[in-house]
């Protein structure tokens, strides 16, 4: 049977998304012809680290894992039978914090079935930003670091180092929406090549042997319009062999599976 994945979804354990509950997300996972589903929910933020959005709200508490992986080894039994569902999480990488991280995979990556590496919060002048939080968190990081350019250079340069990084045995294998620089490129377009960045991504991504997450939620969002990577990008990689995973990043059941046929089309155009 032909391996039809949803590798990155998320829960109700997510503080800022919906209260759907898992049984939701499976069913629409097997409803959608899913045979394999990775719930990868933002992993409890490094010990030290504080929360720079205002509600503090980017990823479940510690005190949840436990539950969290409790409640789906249970559906993954109950279920077995219809899809195959992975246990996982979606781990930041934040510098400075690649100890404590390394710590934290240590203590539960053998819980693990699959997982993403992912950058959502960037280092500036000592201070640390969501930077996918909102339009005006984003133009405050622009006005910060001087230009759309360099953020843009700092974000790749942030996504490469977490690439490089030495997080463990239990180091995801999947790095997570390389391109979420671009969320707002509506607002802010982008006027100049990133391709030297890119480049080193994937070639990077290639000599480890990573995979990458073909994040469709960008789709879904009002100032971004396209796939985390797009189609030049994703393209690039299918030519260097390095797998592409199907992301939905579903923040609610009814998005598990959603606008798959990008890539459909994508895998169909090899």
């Amino acid at each position: 049977m032909l391996l039809k994945k949803d590798g990155h979804v998320h829960t109700p354990f997510c503080p800022h998304g919906s209260i759907d509950e898992l049984e939701l997300y499976i069913e629409q996972a097997i409803k959608e012809g899913f045979n394999c589903l990775t719930f990868t929910e933002h992993a409890p933020l490094p010990k030290g680290f504080k929360d720079p959005t205002p509600l503090e709200d980017s990823a479940m508490k510690l005190e949840e894992l436990g539950d969290y992986f409790e409640s789906i080894l249970l559906l993954k039994e109950r279920y077995q039978n219809s899809i195959t569902i992975n246990v996982g999480l979606e781990i930041d990488y934040i510098r400075d914090y690649e100890k404590e991280t390394t710590d934290f995979l240590n203590e539960y990556g053998k819980y693990l079935d699959d997982s993403i590496l992912s950058v959502h919060f960037l280092k500036i002048k000592d201070q640390y930003y969501c930077m996918d939080f909102d339009d005006k968190t984003f133009n405050e990081m622009i006005s910060e670091t001087g230009s759309l350019k360099v953020l843009h250079e700092t974000y790749y340069n942030e996504v490469l180092h977490s690439i490089n990084s030495d997080l463990g045995k239990y180091k995801p294998k999947r790095i997570g929406h390389i391109t979420l620089a671009n969320k707002f490129q509506k607002l802010f377009p982008v006027t100049f090549s990133n391709e030297k960045w890119i480049l080193d991504i994937l070639t990077s991504i290639k000599e480890k042997n990573l995979e990458i997450d073909y994040n469709v939620a960008g789709l879904r969002k009002e100032y971004c319009g396209e796939v985390y990577p797009n189609d030049e990008i994703a393209k690039m990689a299918i030519k260097q062999e390095i797998p592409l995973i199907y992301g939905s990043d579903a923040h609610s059941a009814r998005d598990v599976g959603k606008n798959y046929k990008y890539f459909e089309q994508l895998s169909n155009s090899k």
